[in-house]
């Protein structure tokens, strides 16, 4: 598998882009190596720029739900160039699209369409706390919410990856307005809200944490969340960014029957574009500016080729519900031989093989991986064209694109490996 245009341009981009690449998980720190620059995606695969083909298990980190240029979602875009990129100003399809996220995920009465799931995860804790008149917030270790400062505690994804614990640059005092807790412990949450129930806005989750591989809910977690959050005023927020239209049409909220109060979403509602929202209890979304103090703005929130990308994507699944029956079947099928040694987590077409032979159900159990023998598991799939996420700590995708022949190679060569 010759490499010579990625190394080339790996070697260019570190002398003017920090570590080579434009987000950490990408550079290949963990795994070693010369991270695949890519040209193009069609379906599964995608295609590096020395030529190389690889069955793509990553889908841009989740969005990518119908697979890799999608013709709904090509043909919107070209409608939407036709009458320009960006106004700064409302559109009609802006409205459409908050119709139909409301529609989909009904928790959502009132929703603010912003740019990146940091985003939305950063002005729906501003609006907890603009709501609640309260300072703290309940996080649990190995969920990332994006790169905001006060949740960068303990947090997952790309800093997992790295073995970052806190980063530098966010001053204390942010820091300690954030509770960090183990996923999927009750007991701990209710001691947190039994010694300072009355000064905590909001608990925010991963419904399924995807950013320190794929970790389900315990049964109950969830319930239990609920339940003390109405008990003390706080208002649940689930970070469905990763989740949402992943695991279900509704994503997890539908999935486990929970209802939150806020609901932070991205990557797919875009279609693969760059897109996000945070919506919820429309009581609590009159909080927010123009029509209350909680102030948030973005010149390029609603962006007239995100919007569109979303609506075709939202409109298929909403026409073709066979869609997550495929997925399950098939993300079943790929996950259903567990190797020694190894332990399997799925929700729906989220997965993670964790090298690990014990179960892995929060942060603490996650980091006991061998991440070495992940990285030569990784380096294995790639040179035979499978594509996975460069991290022991990232859960991987299916799409509707991906063929019973792409995952019975996949098995094969996932087979070949464990074997050898």
């Amino acid at each position: 598998m010759k490499l010579s245009r990625s190394e080339d341009l790996f070697a260019r981009a570190q002398a003017r882009i920090p570590g080579g690449v434009n987000s950490p998980v990408r550079a290949f720190r963990s795994v070693g190596g010369i991270p695949r620059f890519i040209e193009r995606g069609e379906g599964s695969r995608i295609f590096d720029v020395d030529g190389n083909s690889y069955i793509d298990y990553v889908g841009s980190w989740g969005p990518l739900l119908l697979g890799h240029r999608p013709q709904p979602v090509l043909d919107a875009l070209r409608e939407a160039m036709e009458s320009g990129t960006s106004f700064g100003a409302p559109t009609e399809r802006e409205v459409e699209l908050a119709e139909l996220v409301s529609q989909v995920v009904p928790s959502m009465e009132m929703l603010r369409l912003v740019n990146s799931g940091t985003e939305a995860t950063m002005s729906a804790l501003r609006l907890a706390r603009g709501f609640t008149g309260r300072d703290l917030t309940i996080k649990f270790e190995g969920c990332y919410h994006g790169h905001v400062d006060s949740l960068l505690v303990k947090a997952g994804s790309g800093m997992a990856t790295l073995g970052i614990a806190d980063t530098a640059g966010v001053p204390k005092a942010f820091a300690e307005t954030t509770i960090a807790l183990p996923y999927n412990s009750t007991a701990a949450v209710e001691q947190a809200f039994a010694e300072r129930g009355a000064k905590i806005a909001a608990v925010i989750v991963e419904p399924v944490a995807g950013n320190m591989g794929c970790v389900p809910p315990a049964p109950g977690f969830l319930e239990a969340l609920r339940e003390l959050t109405t008990q003390h005023g706080a208002l649940l927020i689930f970070d469905e960014v990763m989740t949402g239209f992943r695991v279900a049409l509704g994503g997890a909220q539908q999935r486990f029957g929970i209802k939150p109060d806020l609901t932070t979403l991205g990557k797919i509602i875009g279609g693969g574009l760059p897109i996000a929202a945070y919506g919820g209890r429309a009581d609590i979304m009159r909080k927010v500016a123009p029509l209350g103090p909680v102030y948030q703005a973005g010149t390029l929130s609603g962006n007239p080729l995100s919007v569109a990308a979303g609506l075709a994507m939202l409109r298929y699944l909403i026409a073709h519900p066979g869609v997550y029956a495929q997925l399950e079947t098939r993300a079943a099928q790929l996950t259903a031989r567990v190797p020694p040694g190894v332990t399997v987590n799925r929700v729906g077409s989220m997965f993670t093989f964790f090298f690990s032979p014990d179960p892995v159900t929060d942060w603490d159990s996650a980091k006991k991986c061998n991440t070495a023998r992940f990285g030569e598991f990784f380096h294995f799939m790639l040179e035979r064209g499978v594509y996975l996420a460069p991290s022991q700590f990232e859960a991987a995708f299916l799409s509707t694109a991906h063929s019973e022949e792409d995952v019975r190679y996949t098995i094969a060569a996932a087979q070949e490996f464990f074997s050898s």
